[in-house]
């Protein structure tokens, strides 16, 4: 029975790929544990998983030349905004090689960019669709940008030439106008972009009531890494944000999915800085266009009222003569009243006088002496009653004309 080394079984099935296999092929497949090294080869793994249970289905080793590699690259991430990097789908074009001592690998010739963006887009639809089913897609959007977005708190690495920018722009704005920044340091490119973004929000979020606004600014990054803001994690928190987020990541490319949530998104951190100076520009001018008419109200009014006033001093002493005059007619009414009521008065108490005058003649002591009555005094008092007397008492009886002097007995 004949026998094969191992060395010889490899050798047969490497010149039997060779002879099967023998043309460059175009694959689909997710890139995993994608490394360089200091020759500038790239070793990397494609893997395919199952839709549904998402377990693996297939494996194979790969690797790109360093001469194929240093073009690839920088073509793939530039086209993209996608880093080359583990998790994401690309359409490679690879041969196949058998090596008897590595076994079986696949070499990459090529890649269609335009894939990996088809696939990025679709999960960036798979999950704007998500948060629109949900009822949060539109929710910061729907925020009203403060009048004075003055307070800021920023999410941005402190490092970011775009972080130093936007307070750059800031402090130094034609209209002279203040700004507060607060820094929250986050990481802005590589795999911790969301955890340390949502980590960031997080605290600013205990402090919501000290900000108008929330800046999220890259600059300065690489363009091609921004899989970090096209996360559903962070677009949830992000469009649920109960302050309006601006986001500023500088790229040219159709928007990531974060930039779908914000409330606004512009293209640098430069032109966030300028969207928040206008929105105060805008204010400062309405506030001088208001202070404007009512100055210009407050001189009408003076104005009317100075006009009110000399027509009015012109009518006083017209309206003077005739207030005098009504006065002393008033007055001399008044007089006329005074003097007949006076008269009157006088009359009736003049009448009454006489009447008690009379009463009191018709009731006089020398009117009654007069009609024969006489008045007996006892030590000048009148005597009413003859039992109060005592013998040897002095009378003095009084009679119209003189005095008897007599004795009680």
């Amino acid at each position: 029975m004949d026998s094969l080394s191992l060395l010889e079984l490899n050798a047969l099935v490497r010149r039997s790929l060779e002879q099967c296999l023998p043309d460059e092929y175009w694959i689909q497949a997710e890139l995993s544990d994608v490394r360089s090294n200091t020759t500038g080869h790239c070793y990397l793994e494609f893997i395919q998983k199952d839709p549904r249970s998402n377990s693996l289905v297939a494996k194979a080793r790969g690797m790109i030349w360093n001469n194929i590699y240093r073009l690839l690259k920088p073509y793939f991430e530039e086209s993209t905004g996608q880093l080359f990097t583990s998790g994401i789908k690309v359409l490679v074009k690879v041969t196949v090689q058998f090596h008897e001592l590595y076994g079986y690998s696949l070499t990459v010739l090529d890649i269609d960019p335009t894939y990996t963006l088809g696939d990025m887009a679709r999960r960036r639809r798979e999950i704007l669709l998500q948060l629109e089913e949900e009822g949060v897609l539109t929710l910061n959007k729907e925020l009203e940008m403060p009048v004075l977005p003055q307070r800021i708190a920023v999410v941005s690495s402190a490092t970011a030439a775009g972080y130093g920018d936007f307070c750059h722009q800031l402090k130094h704005n034609s209209g002279g106008f203040f700004f507060y920044t607060e820094l929250f340091p986050a990481l802005m490119q590589g795999n911790q972009v969301e955890e340390s973004v949502l980590a960031a929000l997080d605290c600013i979020n205990t402090r919501i009531s000290e900000f108008d606004v929330v800046v999220i600014i890259r600059g300065g990054g690489a363009a091609s890494d921004l899989s970090g803001f096209d996360t559903y994690l962070l677009a949830a928190a992000c469009a649920q944000f109960p302050l309006p987020v601006i986001t500023g990541i500088g790229h040219e490319r159709d928007d990531t999915v974060l930039d779908s949530v914000a409330h606004t998104r512009v293209k640098t951190p430069t032109a966030a800085a300028e969207l928040l100076i206008q929105r105060v520009g805008e204010a400062a001018e309405r506030l001088e266009e208001l202070s404007a008419r009512l100055q210009q109200g407050a001189y009408t009014l003076l104005e009317q009222e100075q006009r009110r006033l000399v027509t009015m001093q012109a009518r006083i002493p017209a309206l003077v003569h005739r207030k005098l005059s009504e006065a002393r007619f008033t007055l001399l009414t008044a007089q006329k009243d005074l003097s007949q009521v006076t008269q009157n008065l006088l009359s009736r108490q003049r009448y009454r006088l006489e009447l008690l005058q009379q009463r009191v003649a018709d009731n006089s002591p020398e009117k009654l002496l007069s009609r024969g009555y006489s008045i007996t005094l006892k030590d000048g008092k009148a005597v009413t009653d003859a039992s109060l007397l005592q013998p040897g008492d002095q009378l003095t009886t009084r009679l119209l004309k003189g005095e008897v002097q007599s004795t009680v007995r």
